[in-house]
This record gives C-alpha cells, structure tokens and sequence, in this order.
C-alpha cells in the first residue's frame, strides 16, 4: 500500500536499481541438478562470461554516466488514492482513526489495480546518483554526491532538503558504481567465492559469493546458460524495526549500445508478501550529466 512508509521505502528500492513474484522466491530454494550447470566451472570464470554477456569490460568501462527512466509499482489504486489526499494535505489518519482504518479497510473504494508512478534515474562515476519520482502532482528527490546524501520529500509535506540517516548514507556508500559488483571485481578488492547451484525462477543458476573490500558480503546468482545475473541480493532495508534481507529478480535484458541491460526489475523483501516491480522505458548510455544535478541546493 502507498502511505508515508510505503513511498519511503519504494524510494530506497528505486535507488538501488534494484524491484519476481512472491512464490516464485519459493521455488528458488530447490536444488537443481548440477548435470545441466557444470560445477567446474571456478568463480572467475563464471565471473569472466558474466561480464562478457553483458557487454564486456571494455563497454562497460567506456561507461561513465547512465541515465534510466520508467515506471514503479506503488501499491493498489485504493491506497495511492489515499496518499494522495494525505500528500496534498499533509495530513494522514492518526489515533484511533488511523487504527479503525487498518483493522476495518475502510476507505477501500476504489480499484485494487497496481499503481505505478514514473521516475528518473541518473547515476554518474564516481558513484553518484540521483532519483526522482513523480506521486500526487510533486516531485521527490533523493542525490548522493559520492559522500554524502539529501532529500525532499514533498508526498510527506517536506519540502526542505533533509541530509540522509546514517542508514541511507551507509546504504548509498555500499551499492558501489553504476557497472555492479562484479565489473572490474578485483580492482575493487572484491574476494569472489561460488557457493551452489540453485533454481531461480526455475532455471540453474550459479551462486556466488562476494566479499567486498570493507568487509560487506552480497550474494549474486548468474544464470547457467546466459550468464546474466538474473537475481542478485539487496541492500537490507529497515522495515517494522528491524533490519530485513531483500533481493532484486531482472529480467527482459536487452541489448543499449552493445550492453545488456534488465529492463524489468523486481524487489522482494523477506517477511513480506507484497513486491516491487520498477519498468524500464528509456536507458541513456553517457548522457552529459552536469555535476550541479548531484549538489545539494544552496551548497
């Protein structure tokens, strides 16, 4: 559903580029058997086709800004109608009300189809990005300049810039650049270690364990016949107070200037049934990107 919490944690998915249905992530947990995915094949060289399928070191070293636009899923038509009214007036239900609402439904009048909102999302080395996305007639922005991190967000009736919690901060600072965690792995003091063969989405996939320079570890799964990551592990998002495993399913890549790029995204969240689906419309290889796009206003 789209409230407050909702748009905030559908605007910390986005910025991970990272959003498969629920019992989908069931089926991923069978073992497959390892005849259809040679195992002996080393970490490296799952690494190195890996990289070669998705455009190669070479293009993707060429890369120095990305631009990416499209649609999100925000929860039903029922529940982004009320955060509209709650964007617009800067009001939302508390008390007894709030709890009435919850335990009745009540205000679920209108259509239960998925809602999306359109964003923008331009990411330029040394890992800087910046997002914004369209709800109730307002334009929310999220920038991290490679350090540090700002907001508005207006669909909370914030319309100051606000710096980032140390969470968001930490998060931005472990996503790393715009060519993932495996382009160029050891140069970035990335330790690769592959783990098993699972089923994603019912097809054999390697599992690939990555340790990267400051300790963080993230899990990858690199499809056995295409070598494209078809799912990869998320930063862990805070939800209902307490810190929650999240992991990105892509799907539909295509070819842009020779590299290939999931156009469908799919986060889903451990504990919670409900996913987020980001649709890519429109990708731009090296757009000129203005460094003043990643300042913080009155800087």
């Amino acid at each position: 559903m789209v409230g407050k919490k909702s748009l905030s944690v559908l605007f910390g998915l986005c910025c991970s580029l990272a959003l498969v249905a629920a019992d989908s992530t069931a089926a991923d947990s069978k073992k497959v058997d390892s005849k259809t995915a040679p195992e002996h094949l080393t970490a490296a060289q799952i690494v190195e086709k890996h990289v070669a399928a998705r455009g190669g070191l070479q293009g993707w070293r060429a890369v120095q800004a990305l631009s990416v636009s499209g649609k999100m899923d925000a929860g039903t038509g029922d529940s982004q109608a009320r955060a509209t009214k709650i964007a617009r007036s800067g009001k939302a239900p508390t008390g007894k009300m709030a709890r009435i609402e919850a335990a009745t439904g009540s205000g679920k009048t209108e259509t239960e189809k998925q809602v999306q909102l359109p964003f923008v999302m331009e990411m330029k080395r040394p890992n800087k990005s910046r997002v914004e996305i369209e709800f109730a007639g307002k334009t929310a922005v999220q920038v991290y300049d490679g350090a540090n991190g700002w907001k508005v967000r207006p669909f909370l009736n914030r319309n100051d810039v606000e710096p980032f919690t140390a969470d968001e901060a930490k998060s931005e600072a472990d996503k790393g650049e715009l060519d993932g965690p495996l382009v160029d792995y050891a140069a970035k003091g990335t330790k690769l270690e592959f783990e098993k063969v699972e089923a994603v989405e019912g097809h054999d996939a390697y599992k690939l364990r990555l340790t990267m320079k400051g300790g963080k570890v993230q899990h990858v799964w690199i499809d056995a016949q295409s070598f494209l990551d078809v799912k990869v592990e998320g930063v862990q998002r805070r939800m209902d107070g307490r810190m929650r495993d999240v992991w990105i399913y892509q799907r539909d890549f295509r070819s842009v200037q020779g590299l290939m790029i999931p156009f469908v995204l799919e986060t889903a969240v451990d504990g919670f049934r409900e996913t987020h689906k980001m649709l890519i419309e429109k990708v731009a290889v090296n757009p000129k990107l203005d460094d003043a796009l990643f300042a913080k206003p009155g800087a």
